[in-house]
């Protein structure tokens, strides 16, 4: 009985989900922003690529979600049977053992699936998947019906609902299923096996009531580099590849929303900050050396104790072709604080003596500025 009820919130709240997709897909691709004369002189001091036709941001690589610890079954089961992601060959050895973090790769990007400390994390919206066909849609829908008849995800939050594509992985985190034969990023792969899916193309996190979702925008667009955020009255699109956006969407619940998990703690090598055990995603700009001097300006570089690369400093970023952030502000009114917490990896695709930085998934490097 109890099963039975939890399977039918489950999917009423997945029908939920379809309408709000429907109304994401409607967003156009036209920005919403206006400037007033005092605006337009803090844009042109504040705007590192006012000058470029090219999006800094070239690729949302990877989500970084914690799995329950000691539940690899349930992993393979979801990732790779049902979504058709292939096992990362890097991480083999975990996969091997049944425990640690393990890797999901679809095309180009990838589910990074570390342990949770025992729990595993939701991610806190939406994440849109693309397949080649209608036809996948439909194989993949027979394997989450055989993996439902096999008990594997009997007790667990999972849920599908094959008319409107949309599912619920076992620890609460919403999918929505699309088919879109040109979602694919041509420009490069993750190693190993083909998957069946072809990208993450869209990546929606769910903000409180009082987001302000031009201030989003302008963070992207003056900070990172994105090409025309498109802003709307409950949400902001960005840009984060050629056919891939990050989406910001006010809580349909009208919740207050957060995507951090921060702890004062000391790391396993004796270093003392505040971590973050939350959710972070990661993304490759062409201009990692401006970006992070735009970043610092505004005091918003951010040094994660809990991964064991940490840049302190522009060099060392350079070095180490990453650095984190997690504060998404308004460059025009700083002084407000962040409008959203979410941790970002910033990656270079280059390092400093010009080679491609070996975890970039592309086959060659791109034209950069």
């Amino acid at each position: 009985m109890i099963l039975a009820l939890t399977h039918l919130i489950s999917q009423l709240h997945l029908v939920c989900v379809a309408s709000l997709l429907l109304a994401i897909g409607q967003v156009g691709v036209t920005s919403a922003f206006a400037f007033s004369p005092h605006e337009s002189q803090v844009r042109a001091r504040t705007s590192l690529f006012d000058q470029s036709s090219h999006n800094n941001i070239l690729i949302l690589d990877h989500l970084n979600l914690n799995h329950e610890k000691g539940r690899h079954d349930l992993v393979k089961a979801f990732y790779f049977e049902l979504l058709g992601c292939e096992p990362d060959p890097r991480k083999e050895e975990n996969l091997a053992s049944g425990k640690k973090t393990l890797w999901a790769n679809i095309g180009c990007n990838q589910f990074h699936l570390p342990e949770g400390k025992p729990k595993a994390q939701t991610f806190n919206g939406i994440i849109t998947l693309a397949y080649r066909s209608e036809e996948d849609l439909a194989a993949l829908s027979a394997r989450a019906n055989k993996l439902m008849e096999s008990g594997i995800f009997d007790g667990s939050s999972f849920a599908y609902d094959e008319t409107s594509f949309s599912l619920t992985d076992p620890w609460g985190t919403l999918f929505h299923l699309e088919s879109d034969s040109d979602a694919a990023d041509l420009r490069g792969s993750q190693p190993g096996s083909k998957s069946d899916g072809l990208a993450i193309t869209d990546l929606t996190l769910y903000v409180s009531p009082d987001a302000s979702f031009a201030g989003i925008g302008r963070f992207y667009e003056r900070i990172l580099g994105s090409l025309s955020p498109v802003v709307k009255e409950d949400r902001c699109k960005i840009w984060v590849g050629p056919r891939q956006s990050l989406t910001f969407l006010r809580h349909p619940d009208g919740k207050d929303v957060s995507h951090v998990q921060l702890s004062s703690a000391e790391s396993n090598d004796g270093v003392t900050g505040i971590s973050n055990y939350g959710v972070h995603i990661s993304m490759y700009v062409a201009n990692l050396e401006q970006t992070y001097q735009k970043m610092e300006e505004l005091k918003l570089t951010y040094v994660n104790p809990r991964f064991k690369r940490r840049a302190y400093s522009k060099e060392e970023a350079l070095e180490q072709c990453m650095f984190r952030c997690i504060d998404v502000i308004d460059p025009f009114a700083p002084e407000k604080g962040a409008i959203v917490q979410i941790e970002h990896e910033i990656r270079s695709v280059v390092k400093v003596d010009g080679t491609m930085y070996r975890s970039c998934p592309f086959d060659e490097i791109p034209e950069l500025y």
